[in-house]
């Protein structure tokens, strides 16, 4: 089979590992890089053998695949000439700066029959693929994902920067619809959210309580799973799962589990494999625009509430 031709869009902080991982691929042709930047499409091209554009319709007629990994408000602009030509697109987290823009590029991908995928890499993290299989009737989750202060996505609140990860794996991982948010979240070094909490209920009765910031001292990407036989803990970072349950005993249950084993490899990487495999076949991608989609409609109801916390 002929090699997937594919076109990074937005080299800075994420997108120089989208080319770096696709230059890595035996079946991929990077065709190029662009960015905005012409210094620094130069040299990310330079570094992984490509030629370097900084207009993305320049790319366009070369292409049967493309990454936006471009600032939020661009998402859809930038995306939806790929997608209307039939172009597959990964469209960095989260879809689109707000769900009219998501429906419009998720509209678009339907007509033409385009393959959409949302670039949520924890869905790949092979510590989640571990434990998903026994994460079957949460009634409490804990969630902390605690990063330092960036010198990138300031555009957006925390919410759509770092807490969407978690949105988006709890939807799939409850398969229950939200019914209840409260929501608190404090501007501290930008005029945006930089750090929040929320707590969710499902229909189901599950109750989620997260917490997002990027104004911390030191990174935490964990979760804590609680079910009525057992309990899973999952460290994004690290990548370690441990898993306790009840097993009947004479008198009181005992405890039983330890650490699982997990096989470690770089999320990016599976998700861009994901999505290479899903441009070749026209198959739906790991994560749909779907999924995307509802992961940005639940952010954007975390951040109402918080505005009318206020």
């Amino acid at each position: 089979m002929p090699r997937l031709r594919v076109a990074v869009i937005g080299v800075g902080h994420l997108g120089q590992h989208h080319a770096r991982l696709f230059a890595e691929m035996p079946d991929v042709e990077l065709v190029g890089v662009v960015d905005s930047k012409a210094g620094r499409a130069d040299e990310i091209a330079a570094k992984f053998g490509t030629r370097a554009f900084t207009n993305a319709a320049d790319v366009r007629s070369m292409v049967d695949a493309v990454t936006v990994a471009v600032p939020t408000q661009s998402h859809v602009d930038v995306a939806m000439p790929f997608v209307t030509q039939g172009s597959a697109v990964l469209v960095e987290k989260p879809l689109a700066s707000s769900v009219t823009d998501a429906d419009r590029l998720i509209a678009a991908a339907a007509q033409r029959g385009s393959v959409l995928a949302v670039g949520h890499t924890e869905r790949f993290n092979p510590a989640v693929a571990a434990a998903w299989p026994g994460i079957s009737n949460p009634r409490f989750i804990e969630v902390h994902r605690l990063g330092v202060f960036p010198e990138r996505s300031l555009d957006i609140d925390v919410i759509f920067d770092l807490m969407i990860h978690d949105l988006d794996l709890l939807l799939a991982l409850v398969g229950s619809e939200v019914v209840s948010i409260e929501a608190v979240g404090v501007h501290v070094l930008t005029p945006r959210t930089d750090i929040a909490n929320a707590r969710l209920r499902f229909a189901s009765g599950c109750i989620a309580n997260l917490t997002a910031s990027r104004i911390s001292r030191e990174r935490v990407r964990k979760a804590r799973f609680f079910q009525p036989d057992s309990y899973i803990s999952v460290d994004f970072a690290e990548q370690e799962v441990e898993v306790y349950r009840t097993v009947p005993s004479e008198g009181r249950p005992r405890i039983e589990g330890g650490k699982m084993d997990v096989t470690k490899d770089e999320p990016l990487r599976r998700e861009l494999v994901d999505f290479a495999e899903a441009s070749r076949t026209g198959r739906a991608p790991g994560v749909t625009a779907q999924a995307g989609r509802a992961a940005l409609a639940l952010a954007t109801r975390i951040a109402g509430e918080m505005e009318a916390a206020i």
